[in-house]
């Protein structure tokens, strides 16, 4: 196929990554004197934020038992308040609640944040934590919930305007973006570097660099590159999981109540916190039905159009493909009723609320790595990945970190998440989470 174009610098993907990414380097090179926006193109299949940051929840927070991910937040949640207004970030705040047996994980979340300077304040006991909530909420009544970690930092993004927000700002260093233009494979050098992408369009000739923010579709690109399917899980104890998968698929499970948006605020009438909570009190309906007697989770926030929100992912058995633009989720039968019954059990206002459910344009398909968490890496001598393990959309301060990467700085916030802890056995952590991504 023919030449398409050529550059310094390749990104593919112009979701929360890449575009964060080719902003931050823009901004870097010209700062430098060294180059400008000019020097980078961005190639995505459809458009700016047609893949997962387009569907995401949008929430912000620091909730992470891992110290390496809450470290890295703190550095997002900078990135986030630098520019509220073209991000369309509302930094409402964050609220995890949980049980008992989750008191000392946010307990130990809770200290790293004093250590770090990330603003936020515990409460521990059902009494003080009842409390709590019922200040800010008058009817709440969730029930087993001994510890909150209130977050004053953090909150939620408007998905799509925040995309656009960063877009413009890569336009307006120069960027060029290219849309619909699929990436389809990469040729290589002599000593194993990219030295084109192929595209639905032609060849991009690569100058210099390449960087790869695909989301959820990481397993296709990690194919190209030729890197292994399966992999051996070395861990901190020394044992070892031999030819795990590399990557699996979540479904993630997220709808919306249509509801007056105004009827999920504070007792002062102010905007709510992104709130999560985790309990393992017996769920029913508002019928009395039991819905779950073990540990579990919802997550919820005020949207434009009602309460958004969702609870932990199931997993995807085998290979999917990909759809970019999901019409809506594909979330199981089930889902709505524990969602629901959950905000019911939470808060009196939200008593009867299944009939005002409806399936929202979110969630989707996550790609995850083999420990849940991201890889942000060199993969061949010059194509850095960033494979974010549906970490991605809060995290939009990595762009900024691997821009400095790029040209030729340690980024010590990414080290935790190079590919070779699998090998090394630096693994994360694992808390109390029925999560995934905590």
């Amino acid at each position: 196929m023919s030449q398409f174009t050529s550059s310094r610098y390749v990104v593919i993907g112009a979701g929360m990554h890449g575009l964060s990414t080719a902003y931050h380097l823009a901004v870097e090179l010209r700062a430098r004197g060294v180059g400008s926006g000019a020097d980078i193109v961005v190639l995505d299949k459809a458009t700016p934020g047609a893949g997962a940051t387009g569907i995401a929840c949008g929430v912000v927070r620091n909730n992470y038992f891992q110290p390496a991910m809450s470290e890295l937040m703190q550095a997002c949640v900078e990135v986030w308040e630098s520019d509220p207004a073209a991000y369309h970030y509302n930094p409402v705040g964050y609220i995890a609640l949980g049980p008992q047996v989750q008191e000392s994980d946010l307990t130990a979340v809770y200290e790293r944040h004093e250590r770090i300077g990330y603003r936020s304040e515990l409460h521990l006991g059902e009494p003080a934590v009842h409390a709590h909530m019922k200040s800010l909420f008058p009817d709440w009544r969730a029930q087993g919930v001994t510890v909150c970690l209130h977050e004053r930092q953090g909150g939620f993004a408007f998905n799509l305007e925040s995309v656009q927000g960063l877009r413009d700002k890569c336009l307006s260093q120069g960027v060029t973006i290219h849309s619909y233009t699929e990436v389809t494979g990469f040729r290589f050098g002599p000593d194993d570097s990219v030295t084109a992408v192929e595209t639905s369009r032609g060849d991009v000739l690569v100058g210099e660099q390449v960087v790869i923010a695909p989301g959820p579709w990481a397993q296709r690109f990690w194919s190209m590159l030729g890197l292994p399917a399966r992999i051996d899980i070395h861990t901190p104890s020394g044992d070892v999981a031999r030819d795990q998968p590399m990557w699996t698929y979540w479904n993630l499970q997220e709808g919306e109540i249509s509801v007056d948006p105004l009827m999920f605020a504070t007792a002062d009438g102010g905007a709510p916190p992104v709130i999560h909570l985790d309990t393992d009190a017996p769920l029913t309906t508002d019928d009395g039905v039991l819905v779950t007697d073990e540990l579990w989770g919802i997550y919820f926030k005020r949207d434009r159009h009602g309460v958004q929100g969702g609870a932990s992912p199931l997993t995807v058995d085998g290979d999917v493909e990909l759809d970019p633009y999901p019409a809506t989720t594909n979330v199981d039968p089930s889902f709505s009723v524990m969602w629901c019954a959950a905000l019911s059990h939470a808060m009196s206002r939200f008593e009867g609320c299944s009939a005002k459910y409806k399936h929202a344009r979110s969630g989707g398909v996550g790609s995850f790595t083999a420990d849940n968490f991201p890889v942000f890496d060199w993969l061949k001598p010059n194509v850095y990945g960033v494979l974010d393990s549906n970490h991605g959309y809060k995290m939009i301060g990595v762009g900024r970190e691997v821009a400095r990467v790029l040209l030729g700085e340690t980024a010590p916030l990414l080290t935790p998440f190079r590919f070779e802890r699998f090998a090394t056995g630096d693994l994360h952590p694992v808390s109390n989470s029925p999560y995934p991504w905590s």
